[in-house]
């Protein structure tokens, strides 16, 4: 793979690749061609029922056939695209395809891409089957895209208005904090703590973020702006648990077990659901001090004899495991796009195929996530860990009422 231009870099490096294979859009590629211009777009009309965003692109047809006619001379739509190289690519694809004879005959080498959902908390909310989150992340058949981060931003802002007027019965230093955050509580204001709660982000990183959101808008002084961080996060963390409560249960119980593992002094370690063994390697440094005639220096050095980081074990561990589910289900999708002659690429949580195999792609990954979590998958790890290491864990925890099959029906689990 290059270095700089491969598909895992930035938006002017995947712009610039295409599929070496050319496949026909077929009946459906023009529309999912013009999906994904749409969200290349983005601006929120990558949140569009997609029906929308097909008309989004249609109603701009014009604008859009101009940049790929004339991206440096003409109207430079292409420019003001949230991914304008990708947009930009998109751009040409469509050209080229409306002016072909048949549309469906029209080879097409454009990656097309469909994306999760918060990802990290689409596989919490299946392993936890949490209903509330499993809507929340598009787990659930709805009529549009569901929005976490305005879900859980609204749980904050009822709370907050709560604190402010006082129906809440808070103390007045409390209610001074939430009136003054109150007019800035909204969906970026949030938005990085609950991404990153996926990664365990403790209070401390919560608070820090939403006090860098308040900073970057100039709102409250520097003392205020501290202590209403404080509060807001805390709110948040709040909301997170009332929207997750099955999944921050499973959060809590693998920090838990990793927690009872690491007090043996052992790395934590399991297999991924494809058999790929993983280990955690936070172990202290060892030093040593080195003198010389001329100065002292310290040599840092590791081998698996040197005790484990029994906190950094335990925080790790969620999503550790998270990322093991995911791309687990990542290289699922592949296997069986492979078998299916589909070509494939992915990144993390975004998945490639020609605009001809979109639909077909969108079958396979939900089939594979599906049957991926129709396995016990936290009562295998249990037994993994007990039997690895000797140790008693506490039970799984209760799971929810989430149905499983509904993601075989929800247009926005990858869209």
């Amino acid at each position: 793979m290059h270095p700089h231009l491969n598909h895992l870099g930035a938006d002017s490096s995947r712009g610039c690749l295409q599929f070496a294979e050319a496949k026909p859009l077929g009946e459906r590629g023009m529309y999912w061609l013009m999906v994904h211009l749409a969200n290349k777009w983005g601006k929120g009309v990558d949140k569009f029922p997609m029906s929308e965003r097909q008309e989004w692109t249609e109603r701009n047809i014009s604008d859009i056939v101009d940049s790929a006619e004339s991206p440096m001379s003409g109207k430079k739509m292409w420019m003001e695209a949230e991914d304008p190289f990708q947009f930009l690519g998109a751009c040409f694809e469509l050209r080229k395809a409306l002016r072909a004879p048949r549309h469906e005959e029209y080879a097409s080498h454009l990656p097309v891409h469909q994306d999760g959902s918060c990802n990290g908390l689409q596989h919490y909310a299946a392993l936890a089957r949490d209903e509330q989150g499993g809507i929340a992340v598009n787990l659930v058949p709805g009529p549009k895209p569901a929005d976490v981060y305005t879900g859980i931003a609204e749980i904050v802002r009822s709370r907050v208005q709560a604190d402010a007027d006082g129906s809440s019965g808070c103390d007045a230093q409390t209610q001074a904090f939430a009136r003054a955050v109150l007019p800035h509580v909204d969906r970026k204001l949030v938005k990085q703590t609950v991404m990153t709660s996926v990664y365990g982000v403790t209070f401390i990183g919560a608070r820090q973020q939403i006090q860098n959101r308040l900073k970057e808008r100039g709102a409250l002084d520097e003392s205020m702006r501290y202590l209403t961080a404080c509060y807001t996060a805390r709110e948040t963390l709040n909301g997170l648990d009332t929207m997750f409560s099955n999944a921050r249960e499973v959060m809590a119980w693998l920090g838990k077990a990793a927690e009872d593992v690491a007090a043996t002094q052992k790395s934590v370690r399991w297999q991924t659901p494809l058999g790929l063994p993983v280990i955690q390697p936070y172990r202290r440094k060892g030093r040593r001090v080195i003198k010389t005639l001329m100065q002292n220096f310290v040599v840092e050095y590791e081998h698996d004899e040197l005790p484990v980081v029994k906190a950094k074990q335990r925080s790790a561990f969620p999503p550790n495991y998270i990322h093991s589910i995911d791309s687990s289900h990542m290289m699922l999708t592949a296997i069986a796009c492979n078998r299916a002659g589909i070509s494939f690429a992915g990144v993390h949580d975004s998945f490639w195929t020609h605009a001809g195999t979109t639909q077909d792609m969108n079958q396979h990954l939900r089939e594979a996530f599906v049957d991926l979590h129709s396995q016990p998958l936290l009562e295998d790890l249990k037994d993994s860990l007990e039997l690895n290491f000797d140790v008693k864990l506490a039970p799984t925890p209760v799971r929810g009422n989430l149905d499983l099959n509904c993601v075989m029906d929800s247009d926005y689990f990858f869209s």
